[in-house]
């Protein structure tokens, strides 16, 4: 997270003031676009520059304010080096090629008939350009690629073989369709970042600075410290609440873990356990509504679904995966004999110290289920937590810090734009090149019109996408690449896209590249490839709930209700506490190898979706259970 570090120590002054007014300039505005809809037309002065933007304006507006901002925060080379003329001289050419696609004239189809003419050509390829630079700096070097592998194909599909070829674009054309119309640069993706995503990620910053966030994480404490192997059940829960603010599994697993893995480690957890388990907690916070990170307003835009109608659908497997995790958390207390932690603070005395700070929480929460608009929602919630902080004196905050919280908002969005950004450019090229059908049919044919094949072939390449690109970025392409496919082998358009978010999770913990697990081994002090494994391992439920989802009515809906989600969630529990006993060899007591193979026959007719099959599935896991409890005495 270098925006949040910045400025360093090299940098100077004048550079981190500008970047800073920079910043809180874009927050500002940001926070203003939704409220200036209230506002009867005709009554602003200077209306054209502080009126509403419509999209074709303010995605650019937007895209030029982060790339200029980005160049400042991630430098090409040190800050006293003369490299630095380099990134004025992309900022300047980002406001020119901004202001030529601001002023291009849309009605006309004359750039439709004869192509762009040459500025418009340049000012578009500038802004491709620079938009891959950012992502290879703010992101890394697989986003850009995989942006720059799309833009090619679009240029040289037809020199490949029959069953990848495409018509090839000249440059002139992929240009156009990118930059020009709301298909590629410009499209869904970067809206929802420019709109829902950052108003929510302003809206994490407030919680940081103004204390909200430590209190959420001294509750968990305080309210699962005490009992066995509390710091790593208060690491599950406080990232719960804080993950799916956050945005960033990574950053969570840094932030909340540099408290909970020392004390994890202390209380006698393995150093590659105390990673894991906070990988897989942070991991967690993404797919926990009311906010789950980024992803789920993408969703929303993509299924054309209310925001809380998803909400209400993700619930239930949410809770799912946060109560695995803790039964794998439990399962290793009890099978290496910890305590809980001395000396906590009671929940008592914390929930009265920082109570008014669940106030925004509820408000947020409340407006999503209300379906209000996901902006004016973070936009809310950013007012109500500052109103907050001024309701008890131990935490009013001053200008500094509302400064401050403005400033950490608008960096933290730099790499989630640009992101979203280049996710756009592969959505274009999908778009413009017709490969998502084929892709479509490849996925069908591959798996012989087998479901469960087919979601096999979606996870590996959730996994390979996520190797290097942001979650969100990962989903944005599956989705547009296997959704199809999925919808083609009976799934419902939501229940697809659920399980393809779902699955564009799990390449933070899962080796061979665990980003998450990785940033947790180096707070833990433990070799990453194995912090990696008990992630993987801890956060199975990012597997196996998703093929439930696909077997099971876990998704609440109206044509199933909660009767039938419930019954879904027993079945997947039973079916998480089978892996548990194969995977931790423990339970209530050691498993023996017969046990647990008869814990995997379980899982298996589990799994199945046949109802006899699932009774008799239930069945022997009950039985199982109780002859390991009565083991342990």
């Amino acid at each position: 997270m270098s925006g949040l570090s910045f400025p360093s120590q090299d940098t100077p002054r004048y550079v981190a003031v500008i970047a800073t007014t920079v910043a809180v300039c874009l927050s500002l505005f940001q926070l203003w676009q939704p409220l200036v809809g209230f506002f009867p037309v005709g009554t602003l002065p200077l209306e054209s520059v502080l009126g509403q933007q419509p999209a074709t304006y303010f995605r650019p507006i937007h895209l030029a304010w982060i790339l200029v901002l980005g160049f400042m925060v991630y430098p090409i080379a040190k800050d006293t080096s003369p490299a630095r003329l380099f990134d004025l001289l992309a900022m300047i050419l980002v406001l020119w090629s901004s202001r030529r696609i601001l002023s291009f004239d849309y009605q006309s189809i004359d750039h439709l008939l004869n192509g762009l003419q040459t500025a418009d050509f340049a000012a578009g390829l500038i802004l491709i350009i620079a938009t891959l630079e950012m992502a290879r700096r703010a992101v890394g070097p697989v986003m850009m690629w995989v942006g720059l592998v799309f833009l090619l194909y679009g240029a040289f599909g037809n020199l490949l073989p029959d069953v990848l070829a495409t018509k090839g674009f000249s440059f002139e054309r992929i240009v156009r369709f990118q930059v020009f119309t709301g298909a590629g640069l410009f499209g869904a993706p970067l809206g929802i970042a420019a709109g829902a995503v950052f108003s929510f990620v302003l809206f994490g910053a407030f919680l940081q600075v103004t204390g909200a966030g430590k209190f959420l994480i001294d509750l968990s404490f305080a309210a699962a410290g005490r009992y066995r192997g509390g710091p790593a059940k208060a690491s599950v829960i406080a990232s719960a609440a804080m993950g799916s603010i956050s945005g960033s599994a990574i950053a969570n697993t840094v932030t909340t873990g540099s408290l909970t893995i020392p004390m994890m480690k202390k209380l006698g957890y393995k150093p590659e356990e105390a990673a894991g388990i906070e990988a897989a907690a942070s991991t967690g916070g993404q797919i926990m509504p009311p906010i789950m990170g980024a992803g789920a307003f993408v969703m929303a835009e993509f299924t054309k679904t209310s925001y809380g109608d998803i909400v209400w659908m993700a619930l239930v497997p949410a809770l799912l995966y946060f109560l695995s995790v803790l039964l794998y958390v439990h399962v290793l207390a009890v099978k290496g004999g910890f305590t809980g932690m001395q000396g906590q603070a009671g929940a008592w005395r914390v929930l009265i110290d920082g109570l008014h700070f669940l106030l925004p929480l509820a408000l947020i929460t409340a407006l999503l289920l209300w379906n209000y608009s996901p902006v004016l929602v973070g936009v809310a919630g950013s007012a109500a937590v500052l109103l907050a902080s001024l309701l008890r004196t131990h935490t009013r905050i001053g200008l500094r810090q509302l400064v401050e919280g403005l400033r950490q908002g608008a960096m933290l969005a730099v790499s989630i734009s640009v992101a979203c950004a280049v996710a756009g450019l592969v959505v274009g090229t999908i778009g413009q090149t017709g490969i998502g059908l084929q892709f479509t049919e490849s996925v069908v044919a591959l798996s012989g019109g087998q479901l469960w094949l087919a979601l096999i072939l979606v996870a590996v390449a959730a996994l390979v996408l996520g190797m290097g690109l942001p979650a969100t970025a990962a989903y944005i392409v599956l989705a547009v690449m296997t959704g199809p496919a999925l919808q083609e082998l009976g799934l419902a358009l939501i229940t697809a896209h659920m399980i393809i978010f779902w699955l564009a999770q799990s390449s933070n913990v899962t080796p061979p590249i665990a980003l998450a697990a990785f940033a947790g081994a180096g707070v833990a002090g433990a070799a990453p490839m194995r912090s990696a494994v008990e992630a993987v391992k801890l956060a199975s439920g990012l597997f196996v709930i998703p093929l439930m989802m696909a077997f099971s009515p876990l998704l609440l809906s109206a044509e199933f209700g909660w009767s039938g989600v419930l019954v879904g969630a027993v079945v997947t529990g039973l079916l998480m506490l089978m892996l548990v006993m194969v995977l931790q060899q423990f339970l209530f007591a050691p498993v023996s190898f017969l046990n647990r193979a008869m814990a995997l026959v379980a899982a298996a007719c589990l799994v199945y979706p046949s109802s006899s099959s699932r009774v008799v599935g239930s069945g022997l896991a009950l039985a199982l259970m109780f002859v390991n409890r009565q083991k342990a005495g």
